[in-house]
């Protein structure tokens, strides 16, 4: 484990200003989405059918003003550009931050392809089918994998408190899992204002505090990057939000969650450190299999936040609630993975 010195004060204050330049650079880049956005109507359409093709009427019922209201989709394009503008000028490191970067960009675009179908074309499941959204991950991912594999020689898995052991091959099925299971998870969870938003920026500050602790100061700078522009993004998307990232932001910052714990070999607290994103994505897994197999729904709505919702608890009391228990959930894979550090 790494402890601080006076030597790194210097990379600290650094990552710092990446943190703060981020911020400012999402915020100045706002009112030009903005300005496009409501200009051109690039408004979210709003999905009619559930993910299994039948009427979803609870989910109809519990979001009919918003519907109703016009909110712009594909802001995650603010963030995008602003924590790439900032990486290639002040932390463009090709071993630390090269490979997060164009994850960021890259899967960024396939979901720019999402939400284009959703505002261009008729489809009431609003956007690109699953099926085809999955193969694309997938597809993503396994370059992605034999990159870090075959390349870069990426093969070994940390396990805290217990040692690293080298996988072999099996590192690219492993990436890809975790990888393709962010993307989706954080598409999962982002249904309420403010809701993804706030626990992004807590699970890429502990990924940031993990990377620092390990010398990795590139992507930790990387991360206090992401967090600056995502708490700019989140500070115009709680409710009543004024845009959402659409499938732009969150693919694009669910596969580079995923690149991040691969490269800081921190992917076992993963689970932890993001503990909603997997809570949310395993009720809308629970959900379709309940469906599918036993023909009845285990919750009012899926995922998790939607039954919340349908059981009466107000908009906004979820999001917070859901934010509270990330930040414990962050906290304790944190310890983890910086115990984890120290024990190797």
């Amino acid at each position: 484990m790494t402890f601080l010195h006076n030597t790194e004060i210097v990379p600290l204050s650094h990552i710092f200003i990446m943190f703060i330049l981020t911020f400012a650079v999402a915020m100045i880049l706002t009112p030009l989405y903005t300005d496009l956005a409501y200009r051109y109507k690039w408004w979210r359409r709003p999905r009619e059918n559930a993910v299994t093709g039948e009427a979803a009427p609870v989910y109809q019922s519990l979001h009919a003003g918003k519907h109703k209201r016009n909110i712009p989709t594909m802001a995650g394009i603010i963030m995008i550009v602003a924590v790439a503008l900032v990486t290639v000028v002040l932390n463009l490191d090709r071993n630390q931050t090269w490979l997060p970067l164009a994850m960021l960009v890259i899967f960024g675009a396939l979901g720019l392809v999402d939400d284009i179908s959703n505002l261009f074309f008729s489809d009431k499941r609003g956007g690109l089918s699953v099926k085809t959204q999955l193969l694309a991950l997938i597809g993503l991912a396994i370059i992605g994998a034999s990159w870090f594999y075959f390349k870069l020689g990426y093969n070994l898995i940390h396990v805290p408190a217990v040692g690293d052991f080298s996988i072999g091959w099996l590192y690219i099925p492993l990436f890809v899992l975790v990888v393709v299971s962010c993307a989706k998870s954080i598409s999962i969870t982002d249904g309420l204002d403010g809701l993804a938003g706030g626990l992004l920026s807590v699970v890429f500050g502990a990924y940031g505090v993990i990377a620092y602790f390990q010398g990795s100061y590139g992507i930790a700078g990387f991360c206090a990057a992401l967090v600056g522009a995502i708490m700019a993004f989140t500070w115009f998307n709680i409710f009543p939000a004024r845009f959402f990232m659409g499938q732009t932001g969150s693919t694009a910052l669910g596969a580079t969650l995923g690149a991040v714990a691969m490269l800081t070999n921190a992917v076992f607290v993963l689970p932890i450190i993001g503990a909603v994103f997997v809570i949310e994505a395993g009720s809308s897994l629970i959900q379709i299999t309940s469906k599918k197999v036993f023909k009845r729904k285990i919750f009012l709505s899926a995922p998790l936040h939607h039954h919340l919702e349908a059981i009466g608890w107000p908009e906004t009391k979820v999001t917070m609630r859901l934010w509270v228990v990330g930040q414990i959930a962050a906290a304790i894979g944190l310890v983890l993975g910086l115990l984890g550090n120290h024990l190797r």
